[in-house]
């Protein structure tokens, strides 16, 4: 996945020493419940200083981006991605719909290298998308980062593919998270993302995203590999809930 620029090591160190580019973006909706007593921030406290959150303090990556429903183009949403890379060709994401401590978590991103999504099954590659659109036109974003680190990472994630599952819709004003999970796209084309949820995060990142665009102009187009954005060509994969009994395979470990 990655190929050119700052060495691993200088990279990593922009991240830890540029600040997170956030608490800018409040959560989409405010779920019902009592406030928190004090003996649950008491316990709060605790666990935060003695238990090992390791998973968690592996997230060293911030993007923000936009994803739309798998059928429903118009169905679209800002994300908040904080990712852990788990090797050169894996990155997994939890994404939520804001920045700030009230964010809800939407769902899931597993991204992978070219090279890996070569591998997969013909059926598996439909329900991921590409993101050379996503860098190329600036609406994929590090915010915080310096201006040469995000080139750096764009350049490592222009050729790579996304698998995203929303399990909170919150962009529908559902205040907890109902229904099933839905399987999300991302953005192919100019004239897509809306102008307005465009406009509104440029502005609360006080960023430009036609900047960005001008930018990245230098970061080679890769070619879309064969099977992802099926959604492009009418083969739309979704999830359902299913009443059928047969048995899930399982997988002794």
């Amino acid at each position: 996945m990655y190929k050119h620029g700052y060495s691993t090591l200088v990279w990593v160190l922009l991240i830890c020493l540029t600040g997170c580019g956030g608490k800018n973006t409040s959560s989409n909706v405010e779920s019902p419940g009592d406030d928190k007593t004090t003996k649950t921030e008491v316990l709060e406290t605790g666990a935060d200083l003695l238990q090992n959150k390791a998973p968690l303090q592996a997230m060293s990556m911030y993007l923000d981006g936009f994803h739309f429903y798998s059928g429903n183009i118009k169905g679209q949403m800002e994300a908040h991605h904080y990712c852990t890379q788990l090797n050169e060709d894996v990155v997994q994401c939890i994404i939520f719909d804001g920045n700030g401590k009230d964010a809800k978590m939407m769902g899931v991103e597993y991204i992978v290298s070219e090279r890996l999504f070569k591998t997969l099954p013909d059926e598996e590659k439909k329900l991921w998308h590409s993101h050379h659109h996503e860098v190329k036109s600036g609406s994929l974003i590090a915010p915080g980062l310096p201006l040469v680190a995000e080139h750096e990472l764009m350049e490592k994630l222009v050729s790579t593919y996304g698998k995203t599952f929303h399990t909170w819709h919150t962009d529908r004003d559902l205040k907890l998270p109902l229904g099933h999970p839905l399987v999300m796209m991302g953005f192919t084309k100019e004239g897509q993302l809306a102008d307005s949820l465009l406009r509104r995060r440029d502005e609360r990142f006080q960023i430009s995203t036609a900047e960005k665009n001008r930018n990245r102009a230098d970061i080679p187009m890769p070619r879309v590999q064969p099977g992802a954005n099926a959604w492009e060509q009418g083969e739309i994969r979704q999830l359902k809930v299913s009443t059928e009994k047969e048995p899930l395979p399982h997988h002794a470990h």
